[in-house]
């Protein structure tokens, strides 16, 4: 275990260019600790996204997953998210130590909704959000409540950058998200769905990896479910389409979904024009355009 070796492209991710350098240099030990607390020896190559190292282990002839990332109040929620879900529609979690930024994961495919057809992504996602809303407590964030919160910056970030739209796309949004935030809802919902984060299973057909639990609309991340692949939706036809098979499956009311697409593409579009994002505000774009 002393030989573990941390992926260059991770060490390398402009994640780390603000700090986290003492983690990194971190990881061989931390990995080789947590293998010989649960009994577990690495399996294969480690992979890794822009936050998170996972490691493929083994434990008695059965595959699991060792997921590292730095410790902090992110690391809590996903835990709790998991807890909550219990692998329905989500990813198990086994064990997990959050002081260390560690948890101990069923083992999934590499496969994702992003190596599969627009029209079948679309149809799973949309299920995906059914199959998530479960209860949840009342103290977890609320979809009206992130809402709000978002609404008191979006007039203001329009100002300063310019106004980069027509102003009545931004009135339009603002009072879609005005009745937005005040409708109730207790259901669970992941706030931040997209294809690449859905992994084929054997245990159920596709699992959602690294939730964001939120209480309240299913339909909150529909937004981001089409802008995630809208490249694959030439025609405007294309994305009608897709909305469609995705409110079908999910149990949404077109209208309604139809809101919370706009809205969140407005707040999208101008978050990612603050951050200098280059591809997805035209993607938001596109999407107001065929929904307004």
């Amino acid at each position: 275990m002393g030989g573990f070796v941390v992926p260059r492209s991770f060490l390398e991710s402009p994640r780390w260019w603000r700090g986290g350098g003492e983690w990194l240099a971190g990881l061989p030990d931390l990995v080789r600790e947590q293998c010989a607390r649960w009994r577990l020896t690495v399996d294969g190559e480690p992979a890794h996204g822009s936050n998170a190292l996972v490691v493929p282990v083994v434990r008695d002839g059965a595959g699991f997953v060792l997921r590292l990332t730095p410790p902090g109040p992110d690391v809590a929620e996903l835990i709790a998210a998991l807890r909550l879900w219990d692998g329905r529609g989500t990813v198990r979690l086994v064990d997990a130590d959050p002081d260390a930024g560690v948890m101990l994961l069923e083992r999934l495919s590499p496969v994702s909704l992003n190596d599969v057809p627009v029209d079948e992504a679309m149809h799973v996602l949309g299920g995906v959000m059914r199959r998530l809303a479960v209860a949840v407590p009342d103290h977890v964030l609320s979809t009206g409540a992130a809402v709000a919160r978002r609404m008191t910056a979006m007039r203001p970030e329009w100002e300063r950058l310019g106004r980069p739209f027509d102003a009545r796309i931004l009135d339009e949004a603002l009072a879609i998200g005005d009745r937005l935030s005040r409708e109730a809802g207790g259901d669970a919902v992941n706030g931040d769905l997209h294809s690449a984060q859905v992994l084929r299973s054997g245990r159920e057909s596709w699992l959602v990896v690294d939730p964001v639990l939120m209480r309240g609309d299913r339909a909150f991340d529909l937004g981001r479910v089409l802008w995630t692949r809208l490249d694959e939706m030439p025609r405007d036809e294309d994305v009608v389409r897709c909305f469609g098979i995705a409110v079908r499956a999910a149990g949404i009311a077109p209208g309604h979904g139809r809101d919370w697409v706009l809205y969140r593409a407005v707040d999208y579009w101008l978050w990612g024009l603050g951050v200098g994002l280059t591809e997805d505000p035209v993607r938001c774009r596109r999407l107001v355009s065929v929904f307004r």
